[in-house]
């Protein structure tokens, strides 16, 4: 069974992730798998030159994600554009990790789970929350930018609302402790919900 995990910017996915990984649930995170295939895949390469042009890469296995997110999030048809280079292949390569997991669910990890159609393949869906200020405030201390770029960013996810409405389960990411115990309650019914249908 796959069971999708997702939420806004900075809300602690990786966090929560880390969390279910702990507790023995196999985690696909989207975005790491998603720079590393853009940074091996010749082919993805290739059209990521032709849409962004060279400066997109540093050097050869270096992405300039600083340049990219210039482009790409002040313009929403060359994001659209990127996505379909991307997503495909991180769609196939997903397959192939579900295929090598033996458990009885794993969860993948993606910020734009529902933008990208992706929850269609997932039995249940999470969605982590966090306050907006806590967020933006994370992301500038993780990364490195200023207030202005990461609400660049909010702006081209769906809003927190649409993902809770659309959610089996929520996580409010407010403390680790309190995040920690919705983990461990989450993978219970779940695996209440798993046994039961069976």
């Amino acid at each position: 069974m796959i069971v999708g995990l997702t939420g806004g910017i900075g809300s602690g996915k990786t966090t929560v992730a880390n969390l279910f990984n702990d507790l023995g649930v196999p985690i696909y995170v989207t975005d790491v798998a998603a720079k590393r295939i853009m940074i091996s895949d010749v082919a993805v390469i290739e059209s990521i030159k032709m849409l962004l042009g060279s400066e997109a890469y540093l050097k050869a296995n270096e992405l300039n994600t600083n340049y990219i997110s210039s482009k790409v999030f002040k313009n929403k048809s060359l994001l659209k554009e990127l996505n379909s280079i991307v997503h495909p292949a991180v769609a196939k390569d997903f397959l192939i990790w579900y295929d090598n997991q033996n458990s009885d669910f794993v969860i993948k990890e993606s910020a734009i789970l529902f933008e990208s159609g992706s929850y269609k393949s997932c039995k249940y869906v999470i969605t982590v929350t966090a306050p907006l200020e806590d967020r933006i405030n994370r992301v500038i201390k993780r990364d490195g930018v200023t207030k202005k770029q990461v609400l660049h960013r909010v702006m081209n996810q769906l809003n927190d609302e649409d993902k809770i409405d659309r959610s089996n389960f929520i996580i409010n990411n407010k403390s680790l402790d309190a995040t920690k115990l919705q983990v461990e309650k989450i993978i219970n019914k779940i695996k209440f919900m798993i046994s039961s249908q069976s």
